[in-house]
């Protein structure tokens, strides 16, 4: 009796450890499923967010979800919950996040400093970059558009070596084509025509805003703003535009640094910023309206200035008033603003938090 209990006993602690072992194996290998799962992206539930580099990019996507592009440290989604933030590690392009847009599909496409980067919700894609073994993208130079077409700037593959920046990649929903503005008469390939903002028009025109000229594309030609058809260039300043923006009576206002902000209503060009007596030579109390770099509107129509040296500004189509960091603001500098579904602007700051406006100042908001 003695030694059957004692087979018995033996017989049940080596299924014991059998099972044992291979609920651990299980264990084991969901574990690091889940570890490959959780490997993209890295949560944090400070409800602060803890970029220092300045942000670049602000957007809202389709589920009510914030993405925030930052300087050099990669792009973070809120959820409501927490930031989950994303960088090179997890197989962004570039840790520098200039853009950021949502395709039909939900997809979230970045544009950074070194290629074109696609997120589906479970992993990051690197759609352009040479240097990151991806295969270049078809170039050419015939221009169509529809009106859910994505657009980068076209020195996200430049530094492949198979760009030289001086154009825009359209994504159509199906894939990347790179294509050449046609540069004005006289102008060289090597005149810095990089993108520095892209704004869609009510009517349907693109407007690519690059250092030396817009060009705004409808479909079938182009409008070219430069130093001659601004008549801009004659004196110290030349165009350097930094930002663009088209209002809801669409009207173009165009964001230079160091020759302050150009309103185009369709057939004239004017400088707004020396007509208000804000010009880097002409700054008034509260400093210039010289160095712009981001510009927005809100829902009672003013439009908003985001200046590198003065805070921020709104102008109400009669008179300015600016912001700066006695209203709350947390840094001089303005990267970006953007307005959300619900009609609130936000500040993008140079330091890395966001700010809300709240009708009369600023709240630090992360």
């Amino acid at each position: 009796m003695h030694a059957k209990w004692t087979l018995l006993l033996v017989i049940l602690l080596f299924s014991s450890c059998s099972s044992q072992d291979n609920s651990d194996g299980d264990r084991s290998e969901n574990s690091d499923d889940r570890a490959m799962e959780m490997s993209v992206g890295e949560k944090d539930t400070s409800l602060q967010l803890r970029y220092t580099s300045g942000i670049t990019a602000i957007y809202e996507d389709s589920k009510g979800r914030f993405w925030f592009g930052s300087q050099n440290e990669g792009v973070c989604m809120y959820d409501g919950s927490g930031f989950t933030y994303y960088t090179m590690s997890d197989g962004l392009s570039n840790n520098q996040v200039r853009s950021i847009q949502e395709d039909r599909d939900g997809v979230i496409w970045f544009g950074t400093a070194n290629g074109i980067t696609s997120f589906d919700g479970e992993k990051l894609e690197i759609r352009t970059g040479g240097n990151h073994g991806i295969p270049d993208p078809v170039s050419g130079n015939t221009w169509q558009m529809a009106s859910d077409d994505l657009w980068f700037l076209g020195d996200s593959g430049m530094h492949a070596g198979y760009s030289d920046g001086q154009g825009t990649y359209r994504y159509d929903g199906r894939s990347l084509t790179y294509l050449s503005f046609p540069l004005p008469p006289g102008a060289k390939r090597d005149d810095s025509y990089l993108v520095t903002g892209i704004v869609k028009g009510r009517n349907g025109t693109v407007w690519f805003a690059t250092y030396p000229a817009v060009f705004g594309y409808d479909g079938q030609s182009f409008t070219i703003i430069n130093d001659k058809t601004a008549g801009t260039g004659s004196g110290a300043e030349r165009l350097h535009v930094r930002s663009i923006f088209e209002d809801s009576r669409g009207h173009l206002w165009i964001g230079n640094n160091g020759l302050g902000v150009l309103h185009y209503d369709g057939e004239t060009v004017t400088n707004f910023t020396e007509q208000q007596g804000l010009s880097l030579r002409e700054k008034g109390p509260t400093g210039s309206l010289g160095r712009i770099f981001s510009i927005a509107e809100d829902a009672a129509g003013n439009i908003w200035f985001g200046s590198r040296d003065n805070g921020a500004w709104r102008y109400d189509g009669t008179s300015l008033t600016n912001f700066t960091m006695k209203d709350g603001l947390t840094s001089s500098m303005v990267w970006t603003i953007y307005r959300d579904s619900k009609d609130v602007l936000w500040f993008g700051m140079a330091d890395g938090s966001v700010c809300r406006f709240d009708g009369e100042g600023f709240d630090r908001t992360y």
